[in-house]
């Protein structure tokens, strides 16, 4: 009931994604970008300096840069170490009894990780939604559009877009900001996501939203 070992694979590239139903274009100034369980337990099993993680890594700490540049809230969710049966809850039924209360465990990755003006949020499920306050500080930002990067593709991301479709926030995956357990279960979600909850997009394409604001940002345009 551990992490499995996870063998290198390419991230999804821009002209393999699926089609999206949803017409959804992402607005700056309704945006947080999101970056989910970068921590240190999550990524253990990836391959150091091969992708998915390298690529992941370095398109996430892309964004979270545009993002403070353009005023974009930053908020990272993250599991505390050392939870008891009762607060892993069904959790440990299929993960076990999960990471350790140890920095080892815990921390998030330092390649990006959060500044005193990001958010941090401790959540105990799948989604960042189950009880955190994340929707509140949404709407307390007036935002409803929430970019997905991190890990798992098909696990967190996916369940926290969902989340976020069913509460009227319009959920982005980010597929080349976003890792999974194998290429095909990347694929699941970003399949999923664009049919069923969310706009698959990518990188690139989040950053020329998020640099158009940011150019307005500085000229007072």
């Amino acid at each position: 009931m551990t992490l499995p070992a996870i063998s290198p694979y390419p991230l999804p590239r821009a002209d393999r994604l699926p089609a999206n139903r949803a017409a959804w274009r992402l607005d700056p100034d309704r945006a947080v970008l999101l970056v989910h369980d970068m921590q240190r337990y999550f990524l253990r099993p990836y391959q150091e300096g091969a992708d998915p993680l390298r690529g992941a890594l370095t398109h996430i700490a892309a964004l979270v840069d545009a993002c403070r540049c353009a005023r974009v809230p930053v908020v990272y969710t993250a599991k505390r170490g050392g939870m008891s049966p009762e607060q892993r809850g069904l959790e440990l039924h299929f993960w076990g009894s999960g990471m350790r209360a140890a920095a080892e465990h815990t921390a998030i990755d330092a390649r990006i990780a959060p500044e005193a003006d990001d958010t941090v949020v401790t959540k105990a499920r799948y989604s960042a939604f189950v009880g955190t306050d994340l929707a509140a500080r949404l709407a307390e930002w007036g935002r409803d559009q929430l970019v997905v990067t991190g890990v798992y593709a098909h696990i967190g991301c996916l369940l926290t877009a969902a989340d976020a479709f069913m509460r009227d926030i319009q959920p982005f995956l980010v597929a080349d900001a976003t890792a999974d357990f194998t290429a095909e279960k990347h694929h699941l979600a970003l399949e999923y996501a664009a049919t069923r909850c969310a706009v698959v997009t990518t990188t690139d394409q989040v950053l020329a939203a998020v640099g158009t604001a940011r150019v307005d940002v500085e000229t007072g345009g």
